[in-house]
């Protein structure tokens, strides 16, 4: 993975802060926050995020991709993390502010501009770990990024763990930091032990996600994947993948699939699996590691069908093709 992805920074984001009602959306410098060391945020995670992209068109117009469909997701993460609810509006302006602030800076493909809005609880109370936070502060970074995988296409391996869990089955739909953190010890662990890049977490229902991803299994024609419940993070990209696919003609099975399956299938000389989210767009798994050995997943390198489904993905990213679905949104 790309260790430099995501650490360089716009010198400025919007801000917007709650105290009985939403601040009007400020610019303020990127560089740091102020909070008292007693915040709820730095006590009891009261912290969520989101990840989506603009990307520069050839006609020098700049789109974001799904913002509508991203900010939806903020703001259900805020209401499971009880942080103060803001409107849908208030949101897209504060990404829109930002992105057109610094609009002459996104970059031209395959580079684009990523955009991690934030809401965290700032209420200094460390009375209130069973409480939520009555005050908060939300902004918007921008980061231009290149490929989140350094040295252009993987193929990836993933580890099996049918006895961690990234988080509690209740709560994977909160895109937030805790979840990422209850997961990084067993992501850490798989990288020294089983030289893994990945766990892909597998539950008493089967596969499930990675700790930073949506898993997808294509055989042949199918394309088979978790159904939507609140256990892991409803992926927008995820959604996009399969809404090409289905057009494309391809049977997309939102089921469970045991590890049995999942290995069975993987020795299909056809078979592919990949990892989606906004980062990494969609990037091949090339291994499976269950029990200490290794599954090559079909050829064990990525495969046609994959590569298809992301470069279409991309052509309407980057406005080389047309938008059928109205997923990108003009700072025009």
């Amino acid at each position: 993975m790309a260790r430099n992805f995501g650490t360089r920074f716009m010198p400025e984001m919007t801000v917007s802060r709650f105290d009985g009602e939403w601040s009007a959306i400020g610019v303020e410098n990127s560089d740091s926050i102020s909070m008292h060391p007693g915040a709820h945020v730095l006590h009891y995670a009261s912290t969520c995020f989101e990840g989506l992209k603009a990307f520069r068109h050839d006609d020098g117009s700049v789109k974001i991709f799904r913002m509508s469909k991203n900010v939806a997701r903020f703001s259900q993460s805020s209401q499971l993390l009880y942080l103060p609810a803001f409107t849908d509006q208030h949101a897209s302006n504060m990404i829109t502010d930002i992105v057109n602030r610094f609009r002459d800076e996104v970059p031209e493909p395959p580079a684009s501009m990523y955009i991690r809005p934030t809401h965290i609880g700032m209420e200094a109370a460390i009375g209130k770990a069973a409480e939520p936070s009555d005050t908060s502060l939300m902004y918007v970074l921008l980061s231009p990024v290149g490929d989140y995988f350094t040295g252009g296409e993987v193929s990836l391996r993933l580890l099996l763990d049918d006895v961690g869990m990234r988080c509690g089955d209740d709560h994977g739909m909160v895109k937030g930091g805790g979840n990422y953190a209850s997961a990084l010890k067993h992501i850490q662990r798989a990288i020294v032990q089983h030289k893994a890049q990945q766990v892909l977490f597998c539950n008493e229902h089967g596969v499930s996600e990675t700790g930073a991803a949506n898993f997808l299994l294509i055989d042949d024609n199918e394309i088979i994947t978790k159904p939507l419940d609140e256990s892991f993070l409803h992926g927008v990209t995820r959604d996009s993948i399969l809404t090409l696919a289905r057009d494309n003609g391809m049977q997309v099975f939102e089921r469970d699939i045991s590890i049995e399956e999942l290995l069975e299938r993987a020795a299909n000389p056809s078979c592919e699996a990949g990892l989606s989210g906004t980062a990494a767009v969609l990037a091949a798994v090339g291994t499976f590691i269950h029990n200490g050995r290794d599954h090559a997943v079909g050829s064990g390198q990525p495969g046609p069908k994959i590569r298809a489904l992301r470069e279409q993905l991309n052509a309407i990213q980057w406005g080389r093709t047309a938008d059928p679905y109205d997923w990108l949104t003009s700072l025009d």
